[in-house]
């Protein structure tokens, strides 16, 4: 291994660059903007990121009686439909850390695969930016904001309870009364996805030191949250899984999954 290989990472994106000289520095990314993917091979990695969600969500269906039957799927209203149902809860797919987890795993293994068909020449690249994505941006931000919200539960009705009211019937003051009672979970929220993100990157790249030798350079800004649409999803949808919306917002969480297995699929190295 070249000990002068150094690592750049921007949210869940990864560069690799190896100082060689001032005249020449080859790099090693998954940026979709610095890639030479075309279109199509980029398309067909979106399309396996998907294909490796559809086994997982069938299984998280049948365990929760919907049928696998593509005649009876088709006679069956779409609102019905096993990822489209949010109610009742007990007869819905819950997306609670274990489904997510199953269904980034599925996600994360189709894009490699689907970058391992048009792109063989960048295996080491996917097989790193596989760990990192499931690592940093999956498993370590979910555990954050699942443990937060098991916590935030046995206390919501208290946190609540001491937010500020305005007095008045107005519908507008209603509003503004439901928005200020929310608040400590919205601030939670974000907080805790903060901390899973931040905490993500840093064993990402404390392993790709350890198992790679590449010196890892990581600074957290403000920009690095924008790939993390998919985390957000989740977070959301675990803060207020008891909820309407919540459940509503999960139905987003595989969708929301195709990112860490598109992001594994265009992984390249120069």
């Amino acid at each position: 291994m070249n000990s002068n290989l150094r690592i750049t990472s921007v949210g869940s994106q990864y560069k690799y660059q190896r100082k060689e000289n001032q005249n020449s520095s080859p790099s090693f990314t998954h940026n979709s903007s610095a890639n030479n993917l075309s279109t199509g091979k980029k398309a067909v990695i979106l399309t396996t990121s998907a294909l490796g969600i559809v086994p997982v969500m069938a299984v998280l269906a049948k365990q929760k009686a919907f049928s696998l039957n593509p005649s009876k799927i088709l006679k069956t209203p779409v609102k019905d439909w096993a990822i489209f149902k949010f109610r009742p809860k007990e007869t819905s797919i819950e997306f609670e850390e274990p489904q997510i987890i199953a269904v980034a795993t599925g996600s994360v293994a189709g894009g490699f695969v689907g970058g391992a068909i048009v792109d063989k020449s960048n295996i080491k690249a996917k097989k790193r930016e596989a760990l990192n994505q499931i690592l940093g941006n999956v498993l370590i931000p979910v555990g954050c904001v699942g443990s937060g919200s098991r916590i935030y539960e046995k206390y919501a009705d208290k946190i609540q309870g001491i937010m500020p009211q305005i007095k008045g019937d107005k519908k507008i003051i209603k509003i503004l009364n439901k928005c200020l009672k929310n608040l400590p979970n919205a601030a939670l929220t974000v907080g805790l996805l903060g901390v899973g993100i931040y905490l993500g990157n840093r064993v990402s790249n404390f392993i790709n030191e350890r198992i790679y030798n590449k010196k890892v350079d990581r600074n957290i800004k403000a920009s690095d949250f924008a790939p993390h649409v998919d985390d957000l999803c989740m977070a959301t949808s675990m803060m207020n899984k008891e909820s309407e919306f919540g459940s509503k917002l999960a139905r987003v969480i595989p969708v929301a999954l195709l990112v860490p297995g598109y992001q594994t699929g265009i992984a390249q190295e120069h």
